[in-house]
């Protein structure tokens, strides 16, 4: 899903669709040690158009675009209605939703089936889908909140910062500009050279993929580290407690940073072998 996300609050597929053509170039040589890794196709057909312009919210220092202009009548868009038809397949898995934007395609979704369905299609629907957010980065994330008390909802506002390669207190020479460079951006063939020499401020470059601890959590889950339904055990993507038993919101463990960023061996360990990978 293309989302409106950071300081340029765009929404753009084809930029996905762009570095699906550079991914094309190598994933035949990904899936001889893979035959999981997806075509590029593939991906395509499940690359879907989000709202632009709808980042921003007073954690941010900014007030962001109003609830009423986000979700409502209306509001539908590429993603939010492609969520809908995910949730609705005849499949009893949960449906993982990783917000790396603004959370207003799910939010959308969900505002929908509410005001389309019944009470106990609703709740079928809310009890299917898990939300990982990071931070509050559009003016749905509170109505997501406040609204559905049993929505499954994971909220890092402060351990993913983890995953910043200068995280005080972790070992930055595992993801400085040096360690991309070596492991990532030189000689690993064209996906790895398009791998960003920083993260959205240039004066620090290196690895600054904060929002990506909402996918480790299963990534890591895949591994055996954690169950991704039980938040509080800590894994890849962070370790987190619930305040409230009455609702299935879950919160940054005070632990902060270190809950990700003490897996970074880990991590960049995986990183560099599928990096490997990409090569003939």
């Amino acid at each position: 899903v293309a989302s409106a996300g950071s300081l340029a609050n765009i929404a753009r597929k084809q930029n996905i669709l762009d570095v699906l053509d550079v991914y094309e170039q190598v994933q035949p040589n990904l899936a001889k040690h893979d035959p999981r890794y997806p075509t590029a196709d593939a991906l395509r057909s499940v690359t879907w158009q989000g709202l632009d312009g709808a980042w921003g919210t007073p954690y941010f220092g900014r007030p962001g675009t109003p609830l009423d202009t986000l979700i409502g009548e209306g509001k539908d868009t590429e993603a939010s209605e492609a969520i809908i038809r995910v949730m609705d397949k005849p499949d009893p898995r949960p449906v993982w939703v990783c917000v790396w934007g603004g959370s207003c395609e799910v939010a959308q979704a969900i505002w929908k089936v509410r005001h389309t369905r019944g009470a106990e299609a609703f709740t079928r629907f809310l009890s299917k889908l898990r939300i990982y957010l990071i931070c509050r980065q559009d003016n749905t994330s509170d109505w997501l909140l406040d609204t559905f008390p049993s929505l499954f909802v994971i909220l890092s506002e402060n351990n993913y910062k983890g995953m910043f390669w200068n995280s005080p207190g972790s070992d930055p020479a595992l993801s400085d500009l040096k360690w991309a460079n070596e492991n990532l951006r030189q000689g690993h063939g064209p996906l790895g050279a398009a791998y960003p020499r920083s993260g959205w401020n240039n004066e620090t470059p290196g690895v600054w993929e904060g929002d990506t601890p909402s996918y480790l959590h299963l990534v890591s889950a895949v591994r055996g580290v954690n169950d991704p339904e039980k938040p509080d055990e800590g894994g890849w993507g962070g370790k987190f407690v619930q305040p409230d038993p009455e609702k299935n919101h879950w919160f940054d463990d005070p632990m902060g940073p270190e809950a990700v960023y003490q897996w970074r061996a880990d991590v960049q360990a995986e990183l560099k072998q599928r990096a490997d990978w990409m090569l003939p």
